[in-house]
């Protein structure tokens, strides 16, 4: 009954740690570390805050780990710190501080932070919708296992479908025939034509004996997808173009389908007219009521379809006139067939397409309604769809049972209703999914735990990234998480994502900083802080304000180990005369070596030398043309250590 579309009938389908390691005490005559030396960065960063210096950077790092770490008391002062410097952070931190200060007593402190932290998350924009290729099995999956489904009770051998609420009954479209005398079959399908039948339900939807609707909706031909207002008064169906004894035909002389409207009078249906937007040329079916009645929706092939059928909204004014329809746009409707849509009162439309990823065949879909049209569209699951035809899905959002049609395996007849029980509700889900490295190295991380928290930091779930790094997350669409990083020897990283809100998978790539370095002669301890390079005004030696706080690092470490020597070594890129790239760069090494001496260090721990352009990182030399990040990695600053 599928294979006509939206010929003479279609009706059947057709629109068918801690937060970094504990500080490991390392001697320096532990012979089994030989000559390496195991440097705690944040003990450095507090030392180093201590004594005076500020940077937003260190605030958030040692806040954090402090946070992490359930010492909310020395997480409140960095955090405070942090917000001192500037007052519009990223809105995580607004919450984390107003948990810290509500742990040390300050309560309307506190709850004006939790209230920038609302006001912050309720824009947050930081995650942008993008498109995804979509896992759709995956997805399919995720989805499925909500349903308990049975044989509805109402089913012939024929082809039974396209049920709808009506008082204490349903009623649906059905191909039996218990005439007695002339029986009429579609010569297309070999079936009699369709009507509209009604069975008795109990509150489990079990289904009494099957009658005939009404003898003046049936006709000759066929009748099918029915919906009700709530009074029980009106109900718009679909019928072939017949109406009043004549048959309607369109250029090529096929009878179409269109819309009808009854209404009940005396406990019969009367007054069957046509809705006012059908037409010879095109066919409209499958009715549905916006759950105010202000709206019908239905499927049409008519001009601006974007595919085999599309889904229209058309409104219906308090005198019960209509306006000029609309399509619901590419969103929802694809190439091929969208059809039997079923809105709900939780602003959720249900269809079925073959247009949209599925299993095969017509799937059922569901997405969400609002202002700007439909988005969110997701395949129900494994549970209602089949790599046959599944369609005419409908709900009571109340009790979660329904009905919807399939002519798939192991039914009566062509199709065949089926009752269900909708036990999980469908959520849009997403895969948050990433790697972690090492921030310097780019070496990927495995066996890192990590932490799913909510927006009310709820701890969701936890996993360990696999032997490549990898790790995934399901998660739901439109909702802020708090993803934490766990590594022993690094320090925990806490990031904040908001999920888009359409299915598919988001990319949270985690960096994480060592909090203990690995070095030994020969090494850059530069790179143990991320320091490529000490800045200078431009062509001076003089020391900057950010080169001291880096420089105050350095000098934390050297205190720590008496023993260790460094060889500091300033470069230049290419961008002026060599002598001049060379004096100015020795200028600045000893410019390093003069600050370090000042603040404490013996003379004889230190060497340095300028080196200018000399050695180059990259190919970026006189005349090669480069862009600034180019040149940039070749000004740098090295701290090579030439003894522990």
């Amino acid at each position: 009954m599928k294979n006509y579309i939206l010929l003479l009938m279609l009706i059947p389908v057709a629109f068918s740690s801690n937060s970094y390691s504990q500080e490991k005490k390392v001697a320096s005559a532990d012979k089994k570390y030989d000559n390496y030396a195991y440097i705690n960065a944040i003990k450095t960063y507090e030392r180093v805050a201590n004594k005076g210096y500020r940077s937003e950077d260190m605030f958030k790092k040692l806040a954090n780990a402090f946070y992490f770490n359930s010492q909310f008391d020395k997480a409140a002062k960095w955090y405070g710190e942090l917000f001192t410097m500037n007052a519009q952070l990223e809105s995580e931190y607004y919450y984390r501080y107003a948990q810290c200060l509500k742990s040390i007593g300050e309560i309307e402190q506190s709850n004006k932070m939790l209230d920038l932290f609302y006001e912050k998350s309720k824009n947050d924009a930081r995650a942008k919708l993008y498109n995804n290729a979509r896992d759709y099995y995956k997805e399919i999956k995720a989805n499925s296992g909500r349903y308990k489904i049975e044989d509805a009770g109402m089913n012939s051998k024929y082809s039974d479908y396209g049920t709808a609420f009506y008082q204490n009954k349903i009623v649906y479209t059905t191909a039996r025939d218990t005439g007695n005398f002339c029986q009429r079959k579609h010569k297309w399908t070999g079936q009699h034509f369709t009507n509209l039948y009604s069975s008795d339900i109990d509150k489990d939807y079990n289904s009494g004996k099957p009658q005939k609707f009404s003898a003046k909706i049936n006709s000759k031909f066929h009748e099918s997808t029915p919906v009700f207002t709530k009074d029980g008064k009106t109900v718009y169906f679909t019928r072939n173009n017949y109406i009043e004894g004549k048959k309607g035909k369109d250029a090529n002389k096929t009878t179409l389908v269109k819309i009808y409207k009854s209404t009940l009078e005396d406990d019969k249906w009367n007054n069957i007219t046509e809705l006012p937007f059908n037409s010879d040329s095109y066919s409209s079916a499958h009715p549905a009521l916006s759950p105010d009645e202000k709206t019908l929706y239905f499927a049409s092939d008519m001009p601006g379809t974007l595919g085999q059928s599309d889904i229209y909204k058309v409104k219906i004014d308090k005198d019960g006139k209509f306006g000029s329809p609309e399509n619901l746009g590419p969103t929802i409707n694809t190439e091929g067939k969208e059809t039997f849509p079923f809105v709900t009162d939780e602003d959720e439309i249900y269809f079925a397409s073959d247009g949209h990823p599925g299993l095969g065949g017509l799937d059922v879909f569901m997405g969400k309604i609002d202002d700007s049209g439909v988005s969110n569209i997701q395949n129900i699951g494994a549970d209602v769809n089949s790599s046959f035809d599944d369609f005419a899905y409908i709900i009571d959002t109340k009790s979660r049972r329904g009905y919807f049609s399939s002519n798939k395996e192991g039914g009566k007849g062509s199709d065949d209703i089926y009752k269900f029980l909708e036990t999980r509700k469908l959520t849009c889900l997403q895969e948050l999914f990433g790697d972690v490295t090492d921030l310097a190295t780019g070496e990927l991380l495995p066996n890192t735990k990590l932490s799913l928290y909510d927006n009310k930091f709820n701890l969701v779930d936890t996993v360990y990234s696999d032997p490549e790094g990898f790790y995934t997350f399901n998660v739901e669409c439109r909702m802020i998480y708090n993803v934490r990083a766990e590594k022993e020897k690094y320090t925990t990283k806490e990031v904040s994502i908001t999920i888009p809100k359409e299915n598919g998978r988001t990319n949270l790539p985690i960096a994480l900083e060592k909090s203990e370095c690995v070095v030994t002669i020969g090494d850059d301890l530069g790179k143990c802080f991320g320091i490529k390079m000490i800045y200078f005004d431009l062509d001076k030696s003089d020391i900057r304000p950010e080169a001291a706080l880096d420089l105050e690092k350095i000098l934390d470490v050297l205190n720590q180990y008496p023993n260790m020597k460094l060889d500091i070594r300033s470069h230049t890129d290419s961008r002026q005369t060599f002598k001049y790239n060379e004096e100015l760069s020795d200028r600045r090494a000893k410019s390093t070596i003069k600050w370090l001496v000042r603040n404490g260090i013996n003379p004889n721990r230190l060497t340095g030398k300028g080196y200018g352009e000399t050695q180059l990182v990259n190919g970026c030399s006189d005349g090669v043309e480069c862009t600034e990040e180019q040149h940039q990695m070749n000004r740098r600053s090295e701290f090579i250590i030439s003894a522990l």
